[in-house]
């Protein structure tokens, strides 16, 4: 018995460790371009795939019932990740939120939600209430990506080869035929 209760206490104690090392991060994950930004106030349509930090296993995701979810940012309507980590997002818009406890829903169980739980959550603004989407999305490579190397690459060459260019026509004398 004794036994017992000294290993639920150090569970406890190892769960509080977890959470307390836990760091609220929000990470773009498809960077977009547009004029018009959510802010606090605004109702928003989000898609999402919520997961444990720990096991990865799947707790809920808009995405299974093809329907956003529609909420006023700020307004406390949502856990306090989601206030913070979806302002300043532009339409079509994807974050990775990783919320711990204090964030989410701190040290009650919530559905199939374990008390103390660090949740990630991979989120899509659809829609801000009162503004047009872009027409296309304007992408904006992140920086380390492929995209942003390529397009990087290719203006390198692209002075390369007019370089190369310059340095053979200063160097050659040109007769017309």
């Amino acid at each position: 018995m004794k036994a017992a209760l000294l290993l639920s206490a150090l569970a406890s104690c190892a769960i509080g460790v977890v959470a307390a090392d836990a760091e609220f991060k929000i990470e773009v994950t498809h960077a977009v371009e547009c004029q018009r930004k959510s802010q606090n106030g605004d109702r928003v349509g989000v898609h999402y795939r919520g997961t444990m930090a720990g096991s990865g296993e799947k707790f809920d995701a808009s995405y299974d019932r093809n329907q956003p979810f529609v909420f006023k940012l700020g307004a406390g309507q949502v856990i306090k990740g989601w206030d913070q980590g979806l302002l300043d997002m532009c339409i079509g818009e994807k974050r990775t939120l990783t919320i711990p406890p204090e964030m989410g829903y701190g040290q009650r169980r919530v559905g199939p939600i374990e008390a103390g739980s660090i949740l990630v959550f991979e989120t899509e603004l659809m829609s801000i209430e009162g503004v047009e989407p872009p027409v296309e999305p304007a992408e904006k490579p992140s920086e380390g990506s492929v995209a942003g190397k390529d397009a990087s690459a290719v203006s390198e060459a692209v002075d390369a080869a007019e370089t190369v260019v310059d340095d053979i026509n200063e160097n050659h004398s040109h007769e017309e035929l």
